[in-house]
């Protein structure tokens, strides 16, 4: 509605000061708008999103950065950790923090390796390299044959990653994702290795930005131009995001949550300029109550990824907000990245059943919670647009087992006169 299916977000390499030959003047300035499809979901690895903005720049002729690298998350504002969320996820991928610039969606492999001998310490390794994650390696190689029991904890997000227990020699690599402490820094770091490598050479530093007072980019009259005038940060080099349906197709589909969280901010930088966790709920709410037409007392929107236990919503509100999508020029797109029951990569559930191939809903779970909303037509071809909630669950698994059967019910009405 807001944005277009073919919205595109924009992730620009920045010159604060004046090219000299292949020397540039000033800072380096990497500004992001919130794409976060700077991945290996939509690239060869999870850092050639850096490693291309670095070949545009070697390509340019530049050799030398006379500056810092500033990676500006200023588009966003506010916390990357939403207040509500567990303190106890953020520990767990599905609770990246979110930020103006995503590098490999936030998140950093840890493979933890024995050691060579017994009583050795691992050795442990990070994907992609030069992460500059702090660790504290506390764990032992134990002799061959023994079981393996490694343990990855951290108080907060900022704390060093503590790795403890036993892995025994000759064994198998330990594998973990975790969430990186710090976004900006985290791309920044991969900006430089990535400079280096092309043989660029940084005088400076990696600093990060996120107040927008602070900002050359966004205190600038035109803050993104190719203007060559030294006083203002001009455009070095660009990358684009595969257009905003891709997006939702993962969103929905892999219920992602960095994803999801991502275009809601951008929805309250866009909508009402303020690009954070309250302002992109603000705009989903405003939608919902000035476009659909929900009453405000049926609806508690915190956040885009429902990690927030306050979010709040009726069956209803998800029933009229379809039925307004079934009217609008977007169904059929919308539809699309809605996950196809009996489809084992998208909701593999109601195998060779009359939902299979047929029901499309978005699932919905956290602990004591199972949620599917969607559409289901039945054998006569009348459509139903249907929202299934259940709170206080003992088993998520009996909840969802519930849902296929309601959904396979649907799917099997034969009513000769719909109307």
């Amino acid at each position: 509605h807001y944005l277009g299916p073919d919205f595109r977000y924009r992730t620009f390499l920045l010159g604060d000061g004046a090219l000299e030959g292949s020397v540039l003047e000033g800072d380096l300035i990497l500004y992001g708008t919130g794409d976060p499809t700077l991945s290996d979901r939509f690239f060869p690895s999870g850092t050639a999103a850096v490693d291309s903005l670095a070949n545009q720049l070697f390509r340019k002729g530049i050799r030398e950065i006379r500056g810092n690298v500033v990676v500006d998350g200023s588009y966003f504002h506010g916390p990357e950790l939403h207040p509500e969320w567990d303190p106890e996820d953020f520990n767990d991928e599905f609770a990246a923090p979110v930020s103006a610039v995503s590098l490999s969606e936030n998140l950093v492999t840890l493979r933890v390796e024995p050691g060579d001998w017994v009583g050795a310490q691992p050795s442990i390794h990070t994907e992609p390299r030069d992460a500059g994650i702090p660790l504290s390696n506390l764990a032992r190689t134990f002799p061959a044959g023994t079981r393996s029991r490694v343990w990855l904890f951290r108080e907060t997000p900022l704390d060093p990653i503590g790795i403890e227990g036993e892995i025994p020699l000759g064994g198998a690599s330990v594998w973990r994702r975790l969430p990186v402490p710090d976004p900006l820094a985290f791309a920044g770091q991969q900006l430089k290795r990535s400079l280096a490598a092309r043989g660029i050479r940084l005088q400076g530093e990696v600093l990060t930005l996120r107040d927008q007072e602070r900002s050359s980019v966004s205190r600038a009259s035109d803050p993104i131009t190719t203007d060559p005038d030294p006083s203002q940060p001009r455009i070095l080099a660009i990358l684009e995001s595969p257009p905003l349906l891709d997006i939702l197709r993962v969103i929905n589909k892999e219920s992602h949550n960095l994803f999801a969280e991502t275009v809601a901010k951008t929805l309250g930088r866009t909508v009402l300029g303020d690009g954070s966790f309250t302002g992109g709920a603000e705009a989903v709410t405003r939608f919902l109550m000035d476009q659909v037409g929900v009453d405000p007392e049926e609806i508690q929107i915190k956040d885009g990824s429902g990690l927030s236990a306050r979010n709040l919503a009726s069956a209803d509100v998800f029933v009229r907000t379809l039925e307004y999508m079934e009217q609008s020029d977007y169904w059929d797109l919308f539809l699309e990245t809605l996950p196809e029951a009996g489809t084992r990569r998208e909701l593999g559930r109601m195998y060779r059943s009359p939902a299979a191939g047929n029901l499309r809903a978005k699932t919905g779970t956290l602990d004591g919670v199972s949620a599917l909303s969607g559409m289901v037509r039945t054998l006569t071809g009348e459509r139903i647009l249907f929202s299934i909630l259940s709170n206080d669950v003992r088993s998520e698994y009996r909840a969802k087992r519930a849902e296929d059967l309601v959904g396979i019910r649907l799917a099997s009405l034969r009513r000769p006169n719909p109307n």
